[in-house]
């Protein structure tokens, strides 16, 4: 479906963004991946899926590197046909002991370069009139937790600068979309499960079901790949008139 068409998955070396870099090239997209830590390995993998595979070591935090980014994808690929706005980290403490440097971090990560690369992708986009972005905001997006201000903060502004773009082109073959998780056991998520078990002094699959308990009804993680499904179907023709929505895949959380 996707054949011809390049895909720029930020955050993309592990997690959910690999799950949605592999599951876009199942459909025949090339794939730009970004990201730290272990590259050969996410590279191997998507290639195996028999698409072109590129890799960019930008730092989400700096506009430089993700403008640096977004040129050397247009010069390998032509253009970048779908974005996925992915990269996030995070930082756990009550506001009043919250470090501001880290939520400088947290803000230019998880939401300011998901405009900036936005802001380069979409004059591409309205000169071919076809293109595809998705932001992978999380159900933060849509309510709140304690100890996570700039997190929660982050995902929502994900949530409105994905509305605002969707307007903005709602005219065109261009949309806007976000994914919003609840619990995904990502390699962050596991830390948050190991902290809470080394804290109460229980085992790791008893802290497993105290996190899920409090939030998800479910009782069970979404995974890479269902999340990878979600974007594949923004990327269809069935989804050319889904323009603006903030998707919740979170067993149940909002729904309570």
């Amino acid at each position: 479906m996707l054949k011809g068409k390049t895909a720029l998955v930020t955050g993309s070396t592990s997690g959910i963004g690999l799950g949605i870099a592999k599951a876009l090239a199942a459909q025949g997209a090339n794939i730009v991946l970004n990201g730290f830590g272990d590259v050969d390995g996410p590279r191997a993998e998507v290639a195996a899926l028999g698409v072109a595979v590129d890799y960019h070591g930008a730092d989400m935090s700096q506009p430089a590197d993700i403008a640096d980014m977004m040129s050397y994808a247009a010069s390998r690929f032509g253009r970048v046909d779908i974005l996925v706005n992915n990269a996030g980290i995070q930082h756990v403490a009550r506001i009043e002991n919250f470090a501001p440097e880290r939520w400088d971090a947290i803000i230019a990560i998880n939401l300011s370069s998901a405009f900036h690369a936005t802001r380069l992708a979409l004059r591409p986009m309205q000169a071919a009139g076809w293109g595809r972005i998705i932001n992978v905001a999380s159900i933060h997006g849509l309510v709140a937790s304690s100890e996570k201000a700039a997190y929660v903060a982050a995902k929502h502004g994900v949530v409105g600068l994905t509305k605002v773009t969707a307007l903005e082109n709602a005219t065109t073959g261009i949309t806007c979309n976000a994914i919003c998780p609840g619990w995904v056991l990502t390699p962050l998520v596991q830390k948050q499960v190991d902290a809470k078990a080394a804290a109460l002094g229980i085992s790791n699959e008893q802290a497993t079901k105290l996190l899920l308990g409090e939030k998800e009804p479910s009782m069970q993680f979404t995974t890479a790949e269902e999340l990878g499904a979600l974007a594949v179907f923004f990327c269809s023709p069935a989804g050319n008139n889904v323009r603006g929505v903030a998707w919740n895949m979170d067993g149940g959380w909002t729904a309570q």
